[in-house]
């Protein structure tokens, strides 16, 4: 039964034609409400994930639920439609549990308050906006254990219910809620960051329908999501054809020693439609990366990669969503069955935008991009300091940017284009650590024409016995390279003792033990290289030495040849490039590197680590 809305004014609204002048006043005061409400969360935030990485995502939707600004695309359709209950002026749901809502958040530790807006008695939008909990409870520090069966094992499941009903506060739950995490702190002061942010966006909206008329405002955000509309059946005509086309890419591992995972996808157009299908997936794993991804949200992360491809000036919006099918089968490690484990889903999240690349660049190899999205890598860092007070911090590192038709890809750079670093000063003031190096890792940027982003090598020393974990991605299957460019280098991590000796860890590992004095050196994968590397111009490549991007060794990469200062031997340079596009053969679209049976037979010899085990299903598993 799908929820009620409770208006004391049922008027429908009038549509007006609107001029250009307003529509952009219109839309530009959206877009400075999403900012404020981000700026409110980080003045009120604590938790350094929010406060100072951002890793929070605004919407605020029209009346019906359709996005107009923010980043992941609405659930709210979804939610009112199977929302067993009312919502009226002075309510405010709370949600946690992705099962709850077909993965509008993927996993646990997102907490997801929405707020309906009222205006003299009539609903006229949505704000609503999530962020990641540092810790929920459940069996580890950080609530993400990467060898979870269940999401039982993830800690506190909130399914939607009202922190705010007719304008009174539901203390009972917060404390209920409060009670499960091991960070009650930051913990209420994110959820409360949330709330003023989506009030902030709510007064906003209220103050442009005073200003400009209800009617006035609900028609220009028809428009809006019309524009859109338009906007992107001409780029799916454009980009994408009636044949379709297949793209695959793999999850190294699940952390408890099986992989790789695929994931594949097919496009095709019918019509003015795109269908993008799934079929082909592995099925879910019985560990943590499962993703279960909503279908709006995958609508929302093509259109994102569409825009930012072929028309940046767009504003996105839900106003394309009928003009995209997407079919993701159950039980697949994109559609999971509940009750399977979803902490580590981020895996699985970045790879969908490599693969979107793969996708869409088939068609138009001039507007495709290389490998490196990837991954979002993760740390915990937990214990006792000499106080004896209790620490934990849980912080998102960044990779290798695929290099791009337009340029290189960013050295160390977020997924996510609003997130920012933990500031250093800020992780050694507020945690018992060191920051002995925060640097490009060189080379590790596949080389081309235009090189991937060069991943990170950030070095810890821990000032306090404790506990580490850590999540991250591409260590055994490399980011590819496109259109001759090479592959970006793979991540790795190492934990130096405080006694001089050293071992390579997992890149998905949990409670892993630390004594004062030991340092972590946490280095993740570059981008995958964009173009034939031997077009790059030379005096590039020396510039890029004395930066300490690439290596004098790493140069030759590109057939340059040049001294530890940059300076180029032009006639040796010359010579090695004429040797180099003489020996090998006609270059690649895709550059995916060794195959996986290679890549396993030399795991151990190239990375240090044991190479996952091919995962196995049932039979009835793998039908489905």
């Amino acid at each position: 039964m799908p929820a009620q809305i409770i208006q004391t004014n049922n008027t429908p609204f009038n549509k007006i034609a609107i001029d250009p002048v307003t529509l952009d006043i219109i839309e530009n005061a959206l877009r400075n409400a999403r900012i404020e409400m981000d700026a409110t969360l980080v003045r009120t935030a604590m938790s350094p994930g929010i406060r100072e990485q951002g890793d929070a995502f605004p919407l605020i939707a029209d009346h019906t639920g359709k996005m107009i600004v923010g980043q992941f695309g609405s659930f709210i359709g979804g939610f009112l439609d199977n929302f067993e209950g009312t919502l009226e002026d002075g309510d405010m749901i709370f949600l946690s549990d992705p099962y709850s809502c077909a993965g509008a958040v993927s996993h646990s530790n997102d907490w997801l308050v929405l707020l309906p807006v009222f205006k003299d008695g009539r609903l006229i939008a949505f704000t609503s906006m999530f962020g990641h909990q540092s810790d929920i409870g459940g069996k580890v520090v950080g609530s993400m254990p990467i060898n979870a069966r269940s999401i039982f094992e993830e800690g506190v499941r909130i399914p939607p219910v009202k922190i705010w009903k007719k304008g009174e506060y539901n203390d009972d739950l917060m404390k209920l809620v409060m009670h499960q995490t091991r960070k009650p702190d930051w913990c209420q002061a994110d959820l409360n960051a949330l709330i003023a942010s989506c009030r902030v966006a709510a007064r906003r909206v209220i103050e442009m329908a005073t200003r400009f008329g209800d009617d006035v405002y609900i028609s220009a955000t028809q428009e809006l999501l019309a524009r859109n509309h338009r906007a992107m059946k001409s780029l799916i005509a454009m980009a994408i054809g009636e044949e379709p086309v297949s793209f695959e890419d793999y999850i190294c591992d699940d952390g408890m020693g099986a992989g790789p995972y695929k994931i594949k996808c097919t496009m095709w157009r019918e019509g003015e439609k795109v269908v993008l299908d799934f079929a082909g997936t592995d099925p879910q794993s019985q560990a943590s990366i499962n993703f279960l991804l909503n279908e709006n949200m995958f609508k929302m992360f093509f259109g994102i990669y569409m825009i930012m491809v072929f028309d940046p000036q767009i504003l996105f919006n839900d106003g394309f969503y009928d003009l995209i099918d997407v079919r993701i089968p159950d039980g697949s490690l994109l559609k999971p069955k509940f009750p399977a484990a979803l902490s580590g889903r981020t895996h699985a999240l970045g790879r969908i935008f490599d693969i979107l690349g793969g996708l869409l660049g088939q068609k138009t190899p001039e507007f495709l991009n290389a490998a490196g999205f990837s991954s979002s890598p993760h740390v915990f860092y937990s214990g006792n300091d000499k106080k004896g007070d209790w620490f934990q911090l849980f912080q998102i590192g960044f990779g290798g940017i695929p290099g791009r038709p337009m340029g290189d890809g960013p050295d160390g750079h977020s997924l996510w284009p609003g997130f920012t670093n933990v500031p250093n000063e800020f992780l050694e003031r507020y945690f018992p650590l060191l920051i002995e190096r925060y640097e490009t890792e060189p080379d590790s940027g596949g080389a081309g024409l235009h090189r991937g982003g060069n991943g990170i090598h950030m070095t810890y020393r821990f000032l306090a016995a404790g506990t580490i974990s850590i999540h991250d991605d591409r260590w055994f299957v490399p980011p590819w390279g496109v259109n001759g460019g090479e592959p970006g280098k793979r991540a790795r991590k190492i934990l130096e003792k405080a006694d001089g000796t050293s071992q390579i860890i997992g890149n998905k590992v949990e409670d892993v033990h630390v004594e004062e004095g030991d340092q972590l050196h946490f280095i993740t994968w570059g981008g995958g290289g964009w173009g034939d590397a031997l077009d790059r111009d030379p005096a590039l490549v020396g510039k890029e030495i004395v930066q300490g991007l690439v290596t004098v060794e790493g140069a030759k990469a590109y057939g340059v040849i040049a001294n530890a200062n940059g300076v180029v031997d032009a006639d040796a340079t010359e010579t090695l490039r004429g040797q180099l596009r003489q020996e090998r053969g006609e270059l690649p679209l895709f550059n995916y590197g060794p195959g996986i049976e290679t890549l396993r037979a030399n795991c151990e010899t190239e990375t240090g680590l044991n190479a996952p085990v091919q995962p196995v299903w049932t039979t009835l598993e793998a039908a489905e």
